[in-house]
């Protein structure tokens, strides 16, 4: 179950809450009961102060956690207002963590699980367009995200937020085996990755495509025939077992974008800062009064409620000493 009110209370009972680093856990961000695969464990928490709430990430039982926090460290440079970039992490000797603001948001899976089932194709076309968008700029980074899955996209009701930055290469290094590693969902590992090949970033389009299949049917699996038929060809191309095959990504916005935005389309022969431009107010347009059904809005409403209310156990102050 999402966090409500009554987790976040039951969050903090106990002689001492949990903290990690400079922070205190208020709650637990992702649902454990609902089988899909987690790369790190993540929370909602707020300062000692209590003047700052964050997403907080932690490595996964037995994980490497110098890989964890080199990707984490690596995440900080991401640019997109699609991206969630860490803005935080631990220090030398401390155990591994990272941060980023908070901001009302559900995980993929919990998503389905409020909304009651897979999700309207408006609502998967707007998450295809900007997740698109949000690799398309890491690419022209020249970094691959290497940890795109369900889990690691988080629904705000401004649009989505990918997390999970190099999972693929946390779990486990170049050249070994990472098939049924703790965190990696199956349905989206990219077959190269799989077998211990380096990320790149048509892996991220697999991985995309299986997320995107995802939020249109429950499982990153599906035979073609459950997807929605507009959507059909250009899941099932990401999907390929080929690289090669794969779609580029602009062609995944080209399809995923509303056919009705009044971004202007850009001529052809025009510069790439004209097409960008194009392609940004066209995924702006995605996000419009409706993208998410109302039973999520109302989960997102209700989780903030409780985040705001909730109160964190200040620590007792060191008694005086008596001569």
């Amino acid at each position: 179950m999402h966090p409500t009110g009554a987790a976040v209370r039951e969050a903090q009972q106990g002689p001492a809450a949990r903290r990690v680093g400079p922070y205190v856990l208020l709650t637990g961000l992702d649902d454990t009961h609902s089988g899909v695969p987690v790369p790190e464990r993540r929370y909602i928490a707020r300062s000692d102060d209590g003047e700052h709430t964050v997403l907080l990430g932690a490595p996964l039982p037995g994980a490497d956690h110098q890989r964890f926090l080199a990707e984490a460290e690596t995440s900080r440079y991401l640019l997109g207002r699609f991206m969630a970039p860490a803005t935080a992490c631990a220090g030398p000797g401390e155990p591994a963590w990272h941060v980023r603001p908070y901001l009302p948001a559900l995980p993929l899976p919990t998503v389905l699980t409020v909304h009651g089932g897979p999700l309207p194709e408006r609502t998967v076309r707007a998450l295809g367009a900007a997740l698109a968008e949000a690799l398309a700029i890491a690419h022209g980074q020249g970094l691959a995200h290497a940890g795109v899955s369900p889990a690691a996209v988080l629904v705000a009701a401004d649009g989505p937020r990918l997390t999970c930055f190099g999972a693929v290469r946390a779990a486990a290094p170049e050249g070994t085996s990472r098939s049924g590693l703790p965190g990696l969902e199956p349905g989206s590992l990219p077959p190269e990755q799989a077998a211990g090949g380096r990320p790149r970033p048509l892996g991220d389009v697999y991985a995309l495509g299986a997320t995107l299949a995802y939020a249109a049917t429950g499982h990153t699996t599906p035979e073609s025939t459950e997807l929605p038929s507009a959507l059909r060809t250009i899941i099932g191309r990401c999907l390929s077992r080929d690289p090669g095959n794969r779609p580029q990504l602009v062609e995944l916005l080209d399809v995923c974008t509303p056919e009705s935005a009044d971004a202007p389309s850009a001529p052809l022969g025009a510069g790439t800062e004209a097409a960008d431009a194009g392609f940004a107010t066209a995924v702006a347009a995605s996000f419009g009064p409706g993208w998410l059904p109302g039973r999520v809005i109302a989960a997102l409403a209700h989780q903030s409620a409780a985040v705001l209310a909730a109160d964190i156990p200040r620590a007792a102050p060191p008694a005086s000493r008596q001569d």
